[in-house]
Parts: C-alpha cells; sequence; structure tokens
C-alpha cells in the first residue's frame, strides 16, 4: 500500500510529541511493507525531498507571510497573526501545493495529521482526487486557532468567536474525512460537540511507543520520595499547580525533580517564587535518565491534553502516577498500579495525592502496572493493524 501522510512538522522538527509520533508510525509503516511518502512543511524557499529511515519526505515552503515554528523567534504582532490565520482558514496556494504533489505520488490513501500551515482547503484537494482520505487528531487545531482549547491562562469551556470564523470552513469541510482517528475517546467526543466530522466513522488508535518494561535506580528505603514533572514548562503543563502542591503537602520528606525548559522569563519568576531548596530544576534531561531517578511521575496537564507520550514512557518504567484528569489522561492513568488522578486545577487535591504516595511510600516506589500486558496497547505491531485497518475501511468506503 502506498500511503502518504500529511503532518505540519517531521523530524528534525519537533514541537510537541505529533510529529514523533508521526515519523514512528511512517517508519513503522516502510517496516511492515507498506511505502510512505510524508508531505511536511519547512522554513525553506523551495520544496526539497530527501529519504528518512526508508521514508520518502517532501518538505514544503509555507504558503503564508511568516514561518511560525521557531520557538526562538520573536512573537508577532497580533494583527499579523490574525492576518496568518486567516490565510490558513482555506489557503488556496497551499492546496495546490499539495495537489501536485498527490498527482506526482498518487497514494491509494492520504493520512492527515496536524494540518495546521496546510489548511482545512487540502481536505477538498483530496476528495477532489476521489482519494481515500484519514484523519487522525493529534491537538484541537481543527476547531481552535491555538491548537490547545486554552487562553489567558486557562481552558476554554465554549470555542470563542475568534476561532468560530477562522475555523468555519474546516468544519465544513470536516464532513470530507472517510475515517477518523484519534489516540484518545476525548478528542473525538470534543469535536464531535462542537459539530466537527458529522458521520464520519471514528476509533481509538493510541500512538506507537518504543518501549519494554525498564529497571530503575535502586534507592535505599530511608531515601527521600522523589516526585517528578517532565515536559515543556508552561501553565498549559500545570507546573504552577504542582509547585503550589508542594507548599500544601503535610510531610517533609519529598524531592521534586522538573525537567524541561520554557520562556526564561517565566521560568525565572516561578523559581524566585518557589525557592524551596526540594526542588531540583533540571533543564533538558534524557528521559531515560529521568524516569530512572524517580518515585512517582505527576502529570498535571491543565489544558485538555489527548493523550501525553510522557505518561506512557513513564509506565515503561514501572512508575506510579499521579494525573490530572484532563483531556484524555484518564483512559490510561489506571494502568498503573498506583495511580491516582485529580481535577486539573485542584491544587489540594494534587497535595493530598502527594501525601497518600508520601504514607505509602515503599508501594508507590515500587510502582509496577496493573495489568502486565498493558504496555502492548502502544506496542509498534498492534499499532500497524490498527491504522492499516483504518487505511483499508477508507479505501473501501471509497469503493462503494
Amino acid at each position: 500500500m502506498k500511503v502518504l501522510i500529511v503532518n505540519t512538522l517531521y523530524p528534525p522538527h519537533r514541537i510537541g510529541g505529533a510529529e514523533k509520533s508521526v515519523a514512528l508510525l511512517a517508519e513503522a509503516l516502510v517496516r511492515a511493507g507498506d511505502e510512505v511518502v510524508v508531505a511536511t512543511l519547512d522554513d525553506i524557499a523551495a520544496p526539497l525531498a530527501e529519504m528518512k529511515n526508508g521514508v520518502t519526505v517532501h518538505r514544503l515552503p509555507i504558503d503564508n507571510i511568516y514561518w511560525p515554528y521557531d520557538p526562538d523567534a520573536p512573537a508577532q504582532p497580533a494583527l499579523k497573526r490574525l492576518y496568518w490565520h486567516a490565510r490558513n482558514r482555506w489557503n488556496r496556494a497551499a492546496a495546490r501545493r499539495l495537489g501536485t504533489l498527490l498527482d506526482a505520488v498518487r497514494p491509494d490513501v492520504v493520512h492527515c495529521n496536524v494540518i495546521t500551515g496546510f489548511g482545512p482547503s487540502i481536505w477538498r484537494e483530496i476528495k477532489r482526487r476521489k482519494l481515500p482520505l484519514v484523519h487522525t487528531l493529534r491537538d484541537y487545531g481543527v476547531m481552535c486557532t491555538r491548537s490547545g482549547l486554552f487562553k489567558n491562562g486557562a481552558n476554554c469551556t465554549t470555542r470563542c468567536r475568534e476561532c468560530r470564523l477562522l475555523t468555519g470552513p474546516g468544519k465544513t469541510g470536516s464532513e470530507r474525512v472517510d475515517q477518523l482517528v484519534a489516540n484518545s475517546d476525548y478528542v473525538i467526543r470534543r469535536h464531535h460537540a462542537e459539530g466537527f466530522f458529522p458521520g464520519v466513522p471514528t476509533r481509538r488508535i493510541f500512538n506507537i511507543v518504543p518501549l519494554a518494561e525498564r529497571p530503575r535506580d535502586a534507592k535505599a528505603p530511608d531515601a527521600p520520595f522523589v516526585f517528578g514533572f517532565i515536559g515543556r514548562i508552561e501553565a498549559e503543563k500545570g507546573i504552577d499547580v504542582v509547585l503550589e502542591a508542594t507548599t500544601r503537602i503535610t510531610r517533609a520528606d519529598w524531592r521534586l525533580r522538573i525537567a524541561g525548559v520554557g520562556a526564561p522569563d517565566y521560568v525565572a519568576a516561578l523559581k524566585a517564587r518557589y525557592p524551596d531548596p526540594r526542588i531540583e530544576w533540571l533543564g533538558f534531561a534524557p528521559p531515560g535518565d529521568f524516569y530512572r531517578a524517580i518515585d512517582t511521575v505527576l502529570i498535571a496537564s491543565v489544558w485538555p491534553e489527548p493523550l501525553p507520550r510522557t505518561l506512557i514512557e513513564a509506565l515503561s518504567y514501572g512508575l506510579s502516577a499521579i494525573c490530572s484528569a484532563a483531556g484524555g489522561i484518564p483512559e490510561i492513568a489506571g494502568l498503573a498500579a498506583h495511580a491516582i488522578t485529580y481535577e486539573p486545577t485542584d491544587i489540594e487535591a494534587l497535595a493530598a495525592a502527594m501525601d497518600t504516595a508520601l504514607a505509602d511510600a515503599a508501594a508507590w516506589r515500587a510502582g509496577g502496572l496493573s495489568d502486565p500486558h498493558a504496555l502492548t496497547r502502544f506496542a509498534e505491531d498492534r499499532i500497524v493493524a490498527a491504522y492499516r485497518a483504518a487505511y483499508t475501511d477508507a479505501i473501501k468506503g471509497r469503493a462503494e
């Protein structure tokens, strides 16, 4: 089967987990015998093609007024950002450019993922060629210009006027999709609640996570209990909730390790506000080293995160977990033998959960899985088979 995968970014570019998940799937499909072509965007003046681990990657220039994925670039003026999204609303130039690639590649099926920068106009271009179309939701970009349903430090309980206006064509065009996939049921429900993808068959398929149960560092029984937070240091990830909760833990025998980077001013302000010496700021840290050195992972997302890869990776190290009930997180939090979920901004509940872990430190430190076969849900062969079934159903649906 020849599969053309569309995603806004592809390694080495990486802003979130989507790029990693798409690349893992593309390379796994190649290992399974499929021919995989990727269409992605880059900050370039002319298209480039390369072969990367068996995947043919076409890097296309962005057809918009600036490249928005440079983490070191200063923020654009609000009016310019608005114009960027207005153009993304129905980007004919991007659709034509992808259409040219579709004609050259002639895939059996097209698999769209994050399409911000391409815009939903590409769905029409795909269907004009009567190609089967599978779309995987990896964020909320088709119905939220910020992609996260998170604005001004808080979750969006309803969509704002700006999002309704700028994603209107995407809502109408979403019915063109033949098969809809997400890595959590929550994300599908949230899109359906806003009227996106009406009548489109859906299924949940987890992301591939290369893992096996891995040993952690042995610790002395009287060693301080170590909580761990890993991810972007930003409000959406709930780091301020975690730090405030540490001020309300009733026991003293704990440590908190924080791995990740964020905006320098924001991180500096947090360090100044929470100077407790038991809090260790690691900056960027290799995930394996981090997971081996902690006792319980904190998944504290405030925004409705579809399904954090960090939680799955933590499970592979047999870690216990304290998780916010945001987005799709509760759908797998219970795979840890010792897990507690709490409402995302409930500081007292998080502090109480941390106290619970400290009160039974030996069991929480031992960790483990509630189901010994839990990790097979994220295994490469299982995910490839599920996607092949989605592709086949999309092809079959087109033929009927």
